[in-house]
């Protein structure tokens, strides 16, 4: 794992991999849909423009979707909140939020909803397969169930994952640890910041993990190579990272088959692929609560399961209204006067 990579002068963040990998991803996204947009002689500058937008909203929506999933964990320490360059984002909350916010900014430049949203869809996929690289490499964040397998990984100390599997995990209908850890390592911090009170047996779950920088050396070494190391896990971020490539690929042989003609059906096949994949994804994960609401469908799901089977819903129905939708006859001029000013172009070369 990449933690600290560097922190910013003057207001003091730090900057690890996964911010750094969230920033990629961002960028060579907004390259790709800037490339796409150019192809059907679309304005390069109204998709930076989304983009930007959807970046701020994904980040904002993302982070209320985890905070209130996870609000038991911010009790007492609201102002961690907005510390999202520690991890804590949910996909499902920022694209929700996304897509909303780039409608009404669409609505208001009176663009194309459908072929923008295509294009975005598109980018979406690009930025998801880097920003779960950064799950992996910056927090552990999103971490597997554990595995016996070959490829299996193990994440430090202090970790998410590590943090998992010595608590119970009543949400998950886990009463007893995975990793039962002496009451030696849980504790609380003295006044000075320094000094380590350890807890009793009976109430060790109650309190905060010991700092890794006051382990001694026989529990530093007991964490990583004796018996209180983290159990081996699936790799689920990775896992998620390839399946969002895929899904990327895939969803811009459709675009390149069907922009034109079918505008919008790429919108509506990634809300399906996601939407399928994820839910199967979610089955080696163990990060997430289990759900009985009243809106839940699968019950005992996790919410992103259960948003799946929403999403793929909403997706079958996205491309059976706009596969009836002739494409508008100014779309397909467009397209025809963009090429030949670009074959103009290679004539005057």
């Amino acid at each position: 794992m990449l933690g600290k990579l560097f922190e910013l002068p003057f207001v003091h963040i730090a900057v690890n991999g996964y911010g750094i990998m969230i920033v990629v991803g961002f960028l060579t996204a907004v390259f790709v849909m800037r490339r796409l947009a150019q192809r059907l002689g679309e304005k390069p500058e109204d998709i930076t423009n989304i983009a930007l937008y959807t970046l701020i909203a994904g980040v904002v929506g993302a982070r209320v979707f985890y905070v209130v999933h996870n609000f038991s964990q911010f009790r007492g320490d609201l102002l961690s909140v907005f510390a999202t360059w520690q991890g804590g984002l949910e996909f499902l909350g920022g694209f929700i939020l996304a897509i909303i916010v780039v409608v009404v900014y669409m609505l208001r430049r009176r663009l194309s909803i459908r072929r923008y949203l295509d294009i975005l869809a598109v980018g979406v996929m690009l930025a998801l397969c880097l920003g779960r690289i950064g799950c992996f490499i910056g927090r552990g964040c999103c971490f597997g169930k554990p595995a016996d397998l070959a490829w299996a990984v193990r994440f430090p100390y202090g970790s998410d994952g590590y943090r998992s599997q010595v608590y119970p995990n009543p949400e998950r209908g886990r009463f007893e640890p995975q990793l039962e850890l002496p009451a030696e390592f849980f504790g609380y911090i003295g006044e000075d910041g320094k000094t380590w009170y350890p807890a009793d047996e009976a109430n060790k779950f109650r309190a905060g993990l010991k700092p890794a920088e006051l382990l001694t050396d026989q529990q530093k070494y007991d964490i990583t190579k004796g018996n209180y190391r983290c159990l081996p896990v699936h790799p689920s971020q990775l896992y998620s990272s390839a399946n969002a490539l895929i899904l990327c690929l895939v969803l811009y042989l459709f675009w390149r088959k069907f922009a034109l003609t079918r505008p919008g059906c790429t919108l509506g096949l990634m809300f399906v692929l996601y939407g399928v994949t994820r839910f199967f994804l979610e089955s080696l994960r163990d990060d997430n609560p289990f759900e009985y609401g009243w809106w839940t469908i699968y019950k005992g799901g996790t919410i992103s399961q259960n948003l799946g089977i929403y999403q793929a819903a909403l997706g079958i129905a996205l491309l059976i209204i706009f596969a009836r939708i002739k494409p508008k006859k100014a779309a397909k001029k467009k397209r025809r006067h963009s090429k030949s000013v670009s074959g103009k172009a290679r004539l005057q070369t």
